[in-house]
């Protein structure tokens, strides 16, 4: 008997060592040297002061700023602790009640806006976590973040465009800003124009 569990009690410390110590050690190391921002959660700083992510979405509410998707984490919107899809289907009555709230509340937040709001703007990701909006979502909000920031709205539309991503040919190119980064360059304009 000793003689089959002494080789497998080998086996087993040298494959833990080599994979749960050796290969992380060696993969972690290789991207922190070729992708030291990405490896590093690809956090956005404002000096020496983190900000966000640009992985992960933030909660803005303010008129003057972009708001992101829904987020379906809990206890907190964004809690990149709690990542998770709301699970409720298309037909689901929970669903409806969300989606009708938001809509409800994105009216209320620019009442003279009567165009067709994008879903993204009214449906949470699969991760709850989406960072990122369509220029239809970005645009739809455009006049209120301008009137709020005594912006015109062609100034803040350019804007949008200058930070569009995903100009990729077929179904992954679908282009899209960056809400956190939008904001940002939106308070660095206000700063830069002072």
């Amino acid at each position: 008997m000793q003689s089959v569990i002494r080789p497998a009690l080998v086996l087993f410390g040298a494959l833990t060592l080599v994979c749960g110590v050796a290969y992380p050690l060696l993969v972690t190391g290789v991207a922190q040297a070729a992708f030291p921002g990405q490896a590093g959660g690809s956090l956005v700083k404002q000096g020496d002061r983190v900000v966000g992510s640009r992985l992960i979405g933030q909660h803005f509410s303010a008129p003057r700023y972009f708001w992101g998707r829904p987020s379906a984490t809990g206890p907190m919107p964004n809690n990149g602790g709690g990542s998770s899809g709301s699970n409720q289907g298309p037909l689901n009555p929970a669903l409806h009640d969300a989606v009708k709230a938001r809509i409800e509340a994105l009216r209320a937040g620019d009442p003279g806006n009567h165009a067709p709001i994008p879903v993204d703007l009214v449906t949470a990701s699969g991760s709850g976590l989406d960072p990122e909006i369509s220029l239809a979502g970005a645009r739809w909000q455009a006049a209120r973040v301008a009137r709020a920031r005594g912006l015109a709205r062609a100034d803040v539309e350019r804007l949008i465009d200058a930070h569009a991503e995903g100009n990729a040919p077929g179904p992954f190119g679908t282009p899209r800003v960056n809400v956190l980064a939008l904001n940002l360059a939106l308070d660095a304009q206000v700063r830069d124009t002072r």
